[in-house]
């Protein structure tokens, strides 16, 4: 089987890592691996592949590879989602997998850094130390028996939304806070101690909700699913922080309920669009936290996991992360 694997500088040598050498990648046939340039169009010379690996690659390459690669049977991305790659046209014959789980630890230090950089105003802070102000209006704030809560995490309501493998890392760590976390999921119910519901509870939860994470996924389901109305139930003292997909997020809405108040603040780690166009309101909003999706950074344990999956597809075992077609 021929593998193309994007030209990265991370722990892709499988060689390295097999029993063999190499000379295989699994029981049941060598396999051809090459590398190719993420950034360009596979070359014509390696259209016959049956694998491509992929990691950041813009989604018009994918779609090319899409047109191009007629025996492609499989399609497996080092991306916490596959989104980009479902939508690319591959296919329906063609398995299309994640590598949730290879950005779990980048993530959940992120969005920790993101959470407590929103509660703490640390943009506040690097504003006015731009201007060479020292903001002890902050510590006022901070002292303010009104306003005092707002500016920690202990005794805070967190809601995450998308309760998989990084909110399982996340939601300790918030708790060794003192924050009190629920999460939202399809389904309701009790994971690692930690109590879930489903989306008919979302609604009441939101009402009661200090701060919101969310995880979520871009599927057509949940394009701006959090809109004007769902941000109108947060109380006005909530904070927002998305290290999960931009599409899943109103833009306009979130601008509007930031300019007016009714939202304290936001930091967002994914854009609709990105790179985010220099001319977009959000660079300019206020008490909104902005970082270049570098949340997950670079997959970690690629080859292991990879050479692992192969393993997988070559004894008929179950692939890790299949996505729904």
């Amino acid at each position: 089987m021929k593998i193309l694997v994007p030209d990265v500088p991370f722990d892709l040598d499988f060689p390295s890592l097999l029993p063999d050498g190499g000379a295989s990648f699994a029981p049941g046939g060598a396999d051809t691996v090459v590398a190719y340039a993420m950034n360009e169009p596979v070359p014509e010379e390696h259209t016959d592949a049956e694998m491509l690996v992929t990691w950041s690659s813009p989604p018009k390459i994918l779609a090319d590879a899409a047109r191009r690669l007629p025996q492609l049977r499989w399609v497996q991305t080092l991306s916490a989602g596959p989104d980009v790659a479902l939508r690319a046209g591959f296919g329906p014959d063609v398995v299309i997998s994640s590598g949730q789980s290879l950005h779990d630890d980048t993530v959940t230090e992120h969005t920790l850094a993101l959470v407590l950089a929103t509660v703490r105003r640390i943009d506040v802070s690097l504003a006015a130390q731009r201007e060479h102000h020292w903001a002890k209006e902050i510590a006022f704030a901070q002292a303010d028996p009104v306003t005092g809560r707002e500016y920690t995490l202990d005794g805070a309501r967190v809601t995450i939304w998308g309760f998989g493998s990084i909110a399982l890392r996340l939601a300790p760590l918030l708790t060794a806070l003192g924050a009190r976390v629920t999460g939202v999921a399809s389904r309701a119910g009790e994971r690692s101690g930690y109590p879930v519901v489903g989306p008919d509870g979302l609604d009441a939860l939101l009402a009661e909700t200090d701060l919101l994470i969310s995880l979520l996924p871009a599927i057509p389901a949940t394009r701006h699913i959090l809109d004007a109305r769902l941000l109108g139930l947060l109380p006005p003292t909530a904070r927002f922080v998305n290290v999960g997909r931009g599409a899943t997020v109103d833009e306009d809405a979130l601008a509007d309920a930031l300019r007016s108040g009714r939202l304290a603040g936001a930091a967002l780690d994914v854009m609709e669009t990105e790179p985010l166009p220099e001319d977009s309101p959000l660079w300019d909003l206020p008490n909104l936290i902005l970082t270049p999706h570098v949340a997950g950074g670079r997959p970690r344990g690629a080859a292991r996991f990879l050479a692992d999956q192969l393993t997988a597809w070559r004894t008929g075992a179950e692939l890790r992360n299949v996505a729904t077609r």
